[in-house]
């Protein structure tokens, strides 16, 4: 007799299993290959209704090519999600009264591996309960051993080549997570803040000053210039004179760029070109000493800085320069300001432009091929006025950092000798045997302590999920 009432938690299940025990999703067959990979979801995540939509319309159009006689593919796994899984793991630990420093490295990521078992992974189950036709017989996840050996392959072939390589660059720090982060790591969250103006004294003219405003009186500490617009008649008569930088003492030059807007604050800005992004390029072009005056957690530190301020959180420091330069008579004005403050979205403190070495990729070297495909027309969005969307982030595109101050990831394949001389392989026994060459004897070497961007392996998904570096069917 029919139930009155439909319960599809009975009937999906039971449907379901009878799929897989069937291997009803499974690529088989002789017809032609299709073949769709499904963005692999974050292991710590759950579904939403971003989720929900693409996986859906994959699920159909995967279904729709399984009828027509294809030997369709619609390829799942997991991301291993290096900052969102080692937050999480971290804050478990914490509960437990643990911490992973004390812990060290290998212990903590095997507390890891342990929560990925038990916890991670709720998107599959979720897709599972939903009825998607993936091909679970097939299921990766980023760190797996397969995946690991394509993304230590690319690392070593793309440094052979020169496209990763090493540099000195800002990069967006958060100092709780005490990592670099990316672009879209970075929410702007719109703060109450204030406009600080200070006078700087003119070192060749005595008793006459240049004004610069700031949000962050803090990174004054680390000023090493002022710029003001050519053009701008005001501080024509400053051009190649000094200011004399008030606390820290510093004489630093005043140079003409455009980057200073006349019709902005004062028309005259404080360069600081080791804690912002914009004064990281001016001091290039004018040569200006690149000077951190921040640690990894965001305490001021560095040589040169008043002995008072060291070890101060960077707000509490704010009150003290601001203070000093009161006291001193050098503070015009302040003017309540309502300005963008980038903050880690998920550790929820302000970020710091932050000066280190970090490892970079070549994305603009990388980037000449895609382009060069959808010119030549190889390549084709749908619908066509994704290619403007396309062209904007290729052909404006910035060296990519790679690299993560984290222990849960890929870690960097790359081994340090006595005097710095840094040997990439692909394996510490190689990077051994190309130190013994380099300096004629064995040498002990350390590994780098970084991971790899999550994005790194994420990218290598279409590859290595079907065998690559490996040459399979």
């Amino acid at each position: 007799m029919l139930d009155k009432t439909y319960r599809p938690a009975e009937v999906e299940a039971r449907l379901y299993a009878e799929w897989l025990e069937r291997d009803a999703f499974v690529a088989s067959g002789n017809g032609e290959p299709w073949c769709l990979m499904m963005p692999p979801p974050n292991v710590t995540g759950s579904l939403h209704m971003g989720h929900a939509l693409t996986f859906t319309v994959q699920d159909a159009l995967t279904r729709f090519e399984r009828k027509r006689g294809r030997r369709a593919l619609w390829q799942p796994g997991m991301d291993h999600a290096g900052i969102a899984t080692q937050m999480v793991v971290e804050r478990k630990l914490a509960a437990e009264g643990r911490e992973r420093r004390a812990m060290g490295r290998d212990a903590f990521l095997q507390e890891v591996w342990a929560w990925k078992e038990e916890s991670g992974g709720a998107i599959g189950r979720q897709l599972r309960r939903l009825g998607a036709s993936p091909d679970w017989s097939r299921e990766r996840f980023t760190m797996d051993a397969g995946l690991s050996a394509a993304v230590v392959k690319v690392f070593v072939e793309l440094h052979r080549q020169g496209l990763i390589y090493k540099d000195k660059r800002l990069v967006n720090w958060d100092p709780k997570l005490q990592t670099a982060i990316s672009d879209l790591e970075v929410a702007q969250t719109e703060v109450d803040g204030s406009l600080w103006h200070f006078r700087y004294p003119i070192v060749e003219r005595p008793g006459e000053f240049i004004t610069v405003a700031t949000t962050r009186p803090e990174t004054m500490l680390g000023d090493s210039g002022v710029a003001v617009h050519p053009e701008d008649e005001r501080y024509r008569h400053l051009h190649g004179l000094h200011a004399m930088l008030p606390i820290v003492g510093r004489k630093i030059p005043i140079v003409a760029d455009e980057y200073s807007d006349p019709e902005k604050g004062t028309g005259a800005v404080k360069i600081t070109p080791a804690h912002d992004f914009n004064d990281f390029e001016v001091g290039k072009r004018h040569n200006l000493a690149q000077i951190s005056v921040l640690d990894r957690e965001g305490r001021i530190a560095g040589e040169g800085v008043p002995a008072a301020l060291v070890g101060l959180d960077r707000f509490e420091a704010r009150k003290r320069v601001v203070q000093a330069m009161e006291e001193a008579g050098l503070l015009d004005k302040v003017e309540k300001h309502k300005h963008m403050v980038p903050h880690g979205d998920r550790s929820g403190v302000p970020i710091e432009p932050y000066l280190t070495d970090q490892w970079y990729c070549d994305a603009a070297t990388l980037a000449r091929k895609p382009i060069e495909a959808v010119e030549s027309g190889r390549t084709v969005f749908v619908p066509r006025q994704y290619e403007n969307t396309f062209f904007e982030w290729m052909r404006n595109i910035q060296p990519w950092c790679i690299s993560r101050q984290l222990w849960w990831g890929h870690r960097i394949p790359a081994w340090y000798g006595p005097d710095g001389k840094v040997f990439v392989a692909e394996s510490e026994a190689q990077a051994q045997a190309e130190a013994a060459a380099h300096y004629g004897h064995a040498a002990p070497l350390t590994r780098d302590p970084d991971v790899l961007d999550t994005w790194f392996s994420s990218a290598l998904w279409p590859f290595s999920t079907l065998g690559w570096p490996e040459q399979t069917p």
